[in-house]
């Protein structure tokens, strides 16, 4: 992993691990340097043995206020390899690695969450947001609309009557009301964001990392299956779960029984 980077920040502290978006002079608007780099950190980060979970989030009073206009639209425009180069980047990114990551991942939304950042926020598994962030989609405004894949993310996270009233009105709303309408988890407090993200944080990574991967891979899977296309997976799942963590579920099971040391929905068996 490189030790440094231009426009995002990586910080480390007991299993959680922070990316910060860095340009809080711009609101961290994604530039085509920001998703080369988020392309390769998310990469590195996969396969990391220290990262236990990871928190996205930026850096200042923005969470990202999405795509950079100059230098993602404008710019790159007259160059259309750059261009290219970047559009993949940023999906490949904010979309598929983020999604798919083996992780628990947390959207830790502190203030400015505009159009193209709602991709990342809807791929990390859980999303927490400061009381007083402002979201908008505001593309309309611009005579366009949400592109890249952000109203396919819209329309799958949240409701008809709310996709179709933010995204025709362009009208901002805040952290209590992306909570309300299920874009994010649940919001606190600014004060108290980066507490309650790190609890959220330490509880998952407290908990079995394979049991915690295949439970995320299911419940993205099985969303839009068929009821026995649903039953069928679930088995093979279960299976391919028990084949890797071996004894995992029965330690759990002993530990209920036997030892009556664990009591479900009073926190996780020890493995």
């Amino acid at each position: 992993m490189a030790s440094s980077y231009e426009t995002i920040l990586v910080e480390k502290d007991a299993g959680i691990t922070w990316v910060l978006f860095n340009r809080p002079d711009k609101r961290n608007a994604m530039s085509p340097q920001l998703h080369y780099e988020m392309d390769d950190v998310l990469t590195e980060l996969a396969t990391d043995s220290e990262t236990k979970v990871l928190i996205i989030t930026g850096a200042g009073d923005s969470f990202s206020a999405g795509q950079d206009l100059k230098l993602y639209f404008r710019e790159a425009a007259k160059n259309p390899k750059e261009r290219a180069r970047a559009q993949h980047a940023s999906n490949q990114w904010r979309w598929h690695k983020l999604s798919n990551f083996p992780r628990p991942t947390i959207a830790m939304v502190n203030g400015f969450c505009f159009g193209g950042a709602f991709t990342q926020v809807c791929a990390c598994d859980m999303a927490i947001a400061a009381d007083e962030a402002t979201f908008g989609l505001s593309e309309v405004n611009w005579g366009v609309i949400p592109g890249g894949i952000v109203s396919w993310n819209v329309a799958e996270m949240l409701s008809q009557r709310d996709a179709m009233y933010y995204a025709m009105t362009g009208l901002p709303f805040d952290g209590k009301k992306a909570a309300e309408i299920k874009l994010v988890n649940y919001s606190v407090p600014r004060a108290r964001l980066k507490e309650e993200t790190v609890a959220l944080a330490k509880l998952l990574a407290d908990k079995n990392p394979h049991a915690l991967r295949a439970t995320k891979e299911a419940i993205r899977a099985v969303r839009y299956m068929t009821h026995d296309q649903a039953h069928q997976y679930l088995a093979s799942k279960l299976q391919a779960l028990q084949a890797v963590d071996k004894g995992g579920a029965e330690k759990g099971i002993a530990q209920f029984i036997e030892d009556k040391s664990y009591r479900p929905g009073f926190g996780t068996y020890k493995p």
